[in-house]
């Protein structure tokens, strides 16, 4: 599985970007997809994810209410519209994937080089 995340950039607080994830190398439908984050000096952590196949989604409850999670099939890409950005949402986002039913931590999850979103005040 190869991912390659794109999107990220610097933005005014209040503003909207869109990343997105390309992804390749088999067919994603037992798959969930997600986003995490990691923030210098914090630990990394999730953001949201989406069932390919069923389109169901979770998000963080930082991420409830501004943060919409997506997928194309006709493109493999997932999508991550983040609207409302605030300064406490820099980070380098990172694009996953992992087959139903394990862990994006565990051995079985993929992960992408990551994209920097910067949100100044």
């Amino acid at each position: 599985v190869q991912l390659q995340a794109s999107g990220g950039g610097l933005v005014q607080a209040g503003g909207s970007l869109r990343l997105s994830c390309a992804a390749s190398g088999r067919t994603f439908g037992n798959y969930i997809m997600g986003w995490f984050r990691q923030a210098p000096g914090k630990e990394r952590e999730f953001v949201a994810s989406i069932n390919w196949s069923a389109g169901s989604t979770h998000y963080a409850n930082s991420a409830k209410g501004r943060f919409s999670i997506s997928r194309s099939n006709a493109g493999n890409t997932v999508y991550l519209q983040m609207d409302g950005l605030k300064p406490e949402d820099t980070a380098v986002y990172y694009c996953t994937a992992v087959p139903r039913g394990f862990a994006f931590t565990s051995s079985f999850g993929s992960w992408g080089q990551g994209t920097q979103v910067t949100v100044s005040s």
